[in-house]
């Protein structure tokens, strides 16, 4: 059995690729809000507790799949270090030719061995590929919540 990890990987369904916070909004607006989100973690990867004030942060998006109404809904943004959150898109990192390095990281952050870690990975593509069988139908009301007076989310990108 695999002990819930402290740090996830969050594979968004193929269907739902390019649809995200930063694609919704202005530029002006994302940095606003990814700077609240770094200021509220107190500058502090919120999985693996990296400080630095002025260190390199990025704001990743936290989604809930509603897997049997297909509904990808926005939760939150929280402020991770750029090695957490190569590991979230660690079907990019593969990519990009960083799998071992996301997964050395992985099995640190988590206390797992590499053979747990490969099979939690494993386990995480295999939903990866379930969801992306599916068209989702996305809730950004959060973001809504977040927006400022005058702001706007750009409608014409759904």
């Amino acid at each position: 059995m695999i002990i819930p990890p402290h740090l996830t990987i969050e594979l968004v369904p193929k269907t739902c690729w390019f649809t995200n916070v930063r694609s919704c909004v202005s530029s002006t607006v994302w940095n606003r809000l990814r700077r609240l989100t770094y200021e509220q973690a107190g500058y502090k990867c919120e999985v693996c507790g990296y400080h630095k004030r002025s260190g390199t942060f990025h704001a990743h998006e936290v989604w809930f799949y509603d897997d049997d109404e297909h509904i990808q809904k926005l939760v939150a943004l929280i402020c991770l270090c750029p090695d957490c959150h190569e590991v979230k898109h660690i079907g990019l990192a593969r990519i990009k030719g960083n799998w071992w390095r996301c997964i050395d990281r992985l099995s640190r952050i988590n206390s797992y061995d590499r053979s747990t870690s490969l099979k939690y990975v494993d386990q995480c593509f295999t939903q990866w590929r379930i969801r992306s069988q599916h068209e989702w139908t996305l809730d950004i009301s959060w973001l809504e919540e977040h927006l400022l007076e005058g702001e706007k989310v750009e409608e014409y990108i759904f």
